[in-house]
């Protein structure tokens, strides 16, 4: 398509500037006639509010790094009390380490230029500048090892199954986390590598001493995964970090389109990312490389942002939690939550 000049430069950026409303929305909001990442992070705002406004959207969340150890729990317990998200993928760590919290203890802050073998030697876990308790850990990776071996060993569990019991157990705790929010609201929780987390490292070594023959069903998770995105009208999604969960969600709909569910791809799509394309990754993959698989539809609402999650996920969810007439008038799909996952779409 050919463009005149003045076509072209029809569309002046506009000077972010203080004004009486400086609540996030605004923020973000001001951001858009900007450049850069900042404009990209005021787009991924008004894409996640089309998602929310979308009454046929079932919005599916993937989250990767070390969020819950820089503070994002609590920003992540919203989404799911708030219905901003309807089903979570992520790592294992995240899910460990909210159960930590959730059990009452902490992460510290620290430096990136401590002295790691003085931090070893006091069992002192580091991510960059956040800092660890490795004894609690173990008390944590024995404590999952039991409730493991307390379950139905005859029965093959999905992880999300599995995190919807570990989340009634430990209900009744001083402040709910990731795991016990999504128990109470019912919102499906995913962990595709389980075996790569703390969580693994529990089960395998209960089961290293006889005490259980768990076994995940990684294929049912799979499947009820894909046929939630195949019940729904449309689905959205949000990615935090890459790896895993990521690719985990977006195969959905390669599934779903192999199993003759008649889907063209995800409706809307926002990554918050630091992983760059041109290496060839999924991380990196933009959202426009995903349409060549399917994954995003034709002509999808969609926001690829290169930022720090621990930057933009507050500014993103602060600036939602001030769209009150939006979240009170979403009606979210609902979900059985049971041996096998069922949706339940509002009427």
């Amino acid at each position: 398509m050919h463009h005149t000049k003045e076509e072209i430069l029809s569309d002046p950026t506009q000077p972010f500037s203080i004004g009486e409303d400086k609540s996030a929305s605004a923020v973000l909001e001001g951001m858009v006639k900007t450049g850069f990442q900042g404009r990209q992070l005021g787009r991924a705002f008004e894409v996640w509010k089309a998602m929310l406004a979308d009454p046929e959207c079932t919005i599916l969340m993937g989250l990767s790094g070390a969020m819950v150890p820089a503070g994002m729990r609590r920003l992540v317990r919203f989404m799911i009390e708030n219905r901003l998200i309807d089903i979570l993928a992520s790592t294992g760590a995240n899910f460990f380490h909210d159960i930590h919290e959730t059990k009452g203890f902490h992460h510290y802050q620290g430096s990136a230029e401590m002295d790691d073998e003085r931090l070893g030697d006091h069992m002192v876990d580091r991510m960059y500048d956040v800092l660890a308790d490795e004894v609690r850990f173990r008390e944590h990776d024995l404590w999952i090892g039991s409730f493991a071996s307390r379950l139905d060993q005859s029965h093959h569990y999905t992880t999300r199954e599995f995190l919807y019991l570990l989340g009634k157990e430990l209900e009744g705790a001083p402040e709910d986390g990731i795991v016990t929010s999504a128990a109470k609201a019912g919102v499906p929780l995913f962990c595709p590598a389980i075996g790569d987390s703390a969580i693994g490292i529990g089960v395998a070594e209960s089961r290293h001493r006889g005490e259980n023959r768990l076994i995940f069903d990684m294929m049912a998770d799979l499947l009820e995964i894909t046929n939630t995105v195949a019940d729904s009208p449309a689905t959205g999604v949000i990615y935090f970090g890459g790896g895993t969960p990521k690719n985990y969600v977006q195969q959905t709909e390669v599934v779903a389109i192999l199993m003759n569910k008649n889907k063209t791809g995800h409706r809307y799509g926002i990554q918050v990312v630091t992983d760059a394309p041109h290496w060839g990754g999924l991380s990196g993959c933009t959202f426009e490389e995903s349409q060549s698989w399917g994954k995003l539809a034709k002509g999808a609402q969609m926001v690829n942002c290169y930022c720090d999650s621990t930057i933009a996920m507050p500014l993103l969810i602060t600036a939602l939690s001030e769209q009150t007439e939006l979240i009170r008038n979403r009606k979210p799909p609902a979900f059985d939550m049971g041996p096998t996952l069922k949706i339940r779409l509002p009427d």
